[in-house]
């Protein structure tokens, strides 16, 4: 355990912030998984923007790395885009 005030405080920080990111991405993955379960290419499209938006947000606050952000959201997008030629 620690003895200095400041190491005590440093370890209510990190699991606040532990936390916190954790929630943020369950809800990453559930926006994700959004966009992989849609029965149609609408209705994967709407949900592509909303993770687009979840990924963003996520990035911005550096709990993945923007790189990652992107590469996941150049997957989603060819995804949805593959749906489309089906569907027609």
């Amino acid at each position: 355990m620690a003895h200095h005030k400041s190491a005590l405080k440093r370890i209510r920080q990190s699991r606040k912030s532990r936390l916190t990111n954790r929630a943020k991405k369950k809800t990453l993955r559930e926006a994700i998984k959004s966009v992989r379960t849609a029965e149609t290419y609408e209705v994967a499209s709407e949900n592509l923007i909303k993770a687009s938006k979840v990924l963003d947000r996520v990035s911005a606050k550096n709990i993945i790395h923007k790189n990652n952000a992107a590469n996941k959201k150049s997957k989603l997008a060819k995804f949805v885009n593959s749906m489309k030629v089906v569907a027609e």
